[in-house]
């Protein structure tokens, strides 16, 4: 029977070398930006953001770009600076494009988290992340080699973006882990962008099964990637020969892990995590300590 599987590892919040910045005014607004807006993924995560500005008596602002445009976020930044809010929480389509408009909020002082996706932690004062990234990128290797029914063979990765820090640290533990554990897998081609869209990773996936006939795994990490590849191969009769395995959101999952193109889908809960750095942005924009194993509401217990 094909398996939806919900990881609930902990959340975790990394504490880095901050700017000490702590507002004395009572009311706040806080910027969250997605990589983009507009998939389940991040349409989850805002509803969790929004909610806890509700909860928490704060004006959030939840916005981004239509594409996974690391220079939209930038713009868009640079404008929310000008505005004058008090924090900015960011997921980086590209952490290194980004660090001089983090940079100049600072120096504007605001307070600067990332979530879901790392910035340059030198110019962060949290970093909000859903998992573990080594445990996930070994998790993810093991419900390939469990779903195909062997630990040797071709397989490829499907990504959403090249620079997404998030996205490259799954996946490079992922590999280190396969290479040790699992050298008889053979990585068809390198990490495959799929630019968070699901067409995109289904007109790839379709290229991949032509050109990598004894291709027997797939996969995709980006919730679209899973999906894309699923969707293609079903449409080539494949799902008994081709396993899919990947990060996607239970109602995208559902008529493939029906189907049987797609095996495995995996996931944390993304409201929990908008919920979380709307939580921390104003604990730390009050002067409030985070500590390891605190209750937050909402989330349950976090790690620092």
């Amino acid at each position: 029977m094909k398996k939806l599987t919900i990881v609930l590892l902990a959340l975790l919040i990394a504490m880095t070398v901050g700017s000490g910045v702590i507002m004395a005014q009572e009311d706040y607004t806080i910027l969250v930006m997605p990589k983009l807006v507009g998939i389940p993924y991040f349409n989850a995560s805002e509803t969790g953001a929004l909610q806890a500005g509700e909860d928490l008596g704060v004006n959030v602002e939840y916005a981004g770009p239509t594409q996974a445009d690391a220079a939209a976020q930038v713009k868009m930044i640079e404008d929310y600076i000008t505005r004058g809010v008090d924090a900015i929480a960011v997921a980086p389509n590209d952490p290194a494009a980004l660090s001089p408009v983090l940079k100049k909020a600072r120096e504007e002082g605001i307070l600067v988290l990332d979530w879901d996706t790392p910035a340059d932690k030198k110019l962060v004062d949290y970093s909000v992340h859903q998992i573990d990234d080594q445990a996930y990128g070994e998790h993810i290797v093991d419900l390939l080699v469990e779903e195909m029914g062997t630990d040797e063979g071709d397989y490829a990765i499907l990504t959403g973006g090249l620079s997404a820090a998030n996205l490259n640290s799954w996946i490079d533990y992922g590999l280190d882990y396969a290479e040790e554990k699992y050298p008889d897998l053979n990585l068809v081609t390198e990490r495959i962008p799929t630019d968070e869209k699901q067409q995109e990773a289904y007109s790839k996936t379709l290229n991949l099964l032509r050109a990598y006939p004894n291709l027997k795994g797939i996969i995709g990490i980006s919730t679209p990637a899973p999906i894309g590849a699923a969707q293609a191969v079903e449409e080539r009769g494949l799902s008994d020969e081709v396993a899919v395995v990947g990060t996607s959101l239970p109602n995208d999952s559902r008529p493939y892990l029906k189907s049987g193109a797609l095996d495995v889908a995996t996931l944390w809960e993304p409201d929990k995590l908008g919920y979380l750095t709307v939580y921390v942005a104003l604990e730390a924009l009050k002067g409030n300590e985070i500590t390891d194993g605190m209750e937050v509401p909402e989330v349950g217990k976090i790690e620092v």
